[in-house]
């Protein structure tokens, strides 16, 4: 390897894609340090996974996200979670009836909603996923929370950053209670008083520095 090039890191963000009052702008930002040559990251985030080849079929459930987000973050060295002010709040994903009602239940298929409700596509009996494997992808769970928990459970590089310019302890879900001193905020203002993202931070959470 020549001198100054890093290996390329392999990295998925997980944040809220909420038109309106998401957390995309934090999102756009790291994409955009993404193509730093010598601090290369590769980042792969939910709003990819949820526009794949994976939702592109018809009839695509939650749980074939969750089970996507899975692989997504298996292959990650690390995870960097987007809390913004509504985060705690989101509930997407969160409807599955397979575990309390069986087979046949109702199941609204990701990008179906409009038109209501098909059978649940699961059959034969379900199980709990022993403690080396994947988070159970049919479950009632948040997207959100889903893929914070596989992170844990696989021991991926977290990394919390609160989109605000001061750390928001309150915005963390009960999930990711124990990580209020990890969290940080993303944002700085630089020498010109402007607001910018912690560049500088990310890059030594990432073991770049």
């Amino acid at each position: 390897m020549k001198e100054g090039t890093r290996m390329s890191k392999r990295v998925y963000i997980s944040a809220d894609y909420a038109e309106n009052n998401g957390d995309r702008d934090v999102v756009n930002e790291l994409h955009a340090w993404g193509k730093d040559n010598k601090h290369k990251v590769d980042y792969i985030d939910t709003a990819e996974v949820v526009s794949g080849s994976v939702s592109k079929n018809a009839d695509c459930r939650p749980c074939d996200l969750k089970k996507e987000f899975n692989a997504q973050i298996n292959v990650s060295s690390a995870v960097i979670f987007i809390v913004g002010d509504k985060t705690a709040s989101r509930t997407a994903g969160s409807i599955c009836k397979r575990n309390s009602d069986g087979e046949g239940c109702a199941c609204t298929p990701y990008k179906q909603n409009a038109k209501g409700a098909y059978f649940c596509k699961i059959y034969g009996p379900t199980f709990r996923p022993g403690p080396d494997e994947d988070v159970g992808y049919i479950n009632t769970i948040s997207y959100l929370e889903h893929e914070f928990l596989q992170a844990q459970k696989k021991n991926k590089t977290i990394i919390i950053v609160y989109n605000s310019l001061n750390k928001q302890a309150g915005w963390l879900p009960s999930y990711m209670s124990g990580y209020e001193e990890e969290a940080h905020p993303f944002w700085i203002k630089n020498a010109s008083g402007e607001k910018v993202g912690d560049y500088q931070y990310i890059k030594e959470a990432l073991s770049y520095e």
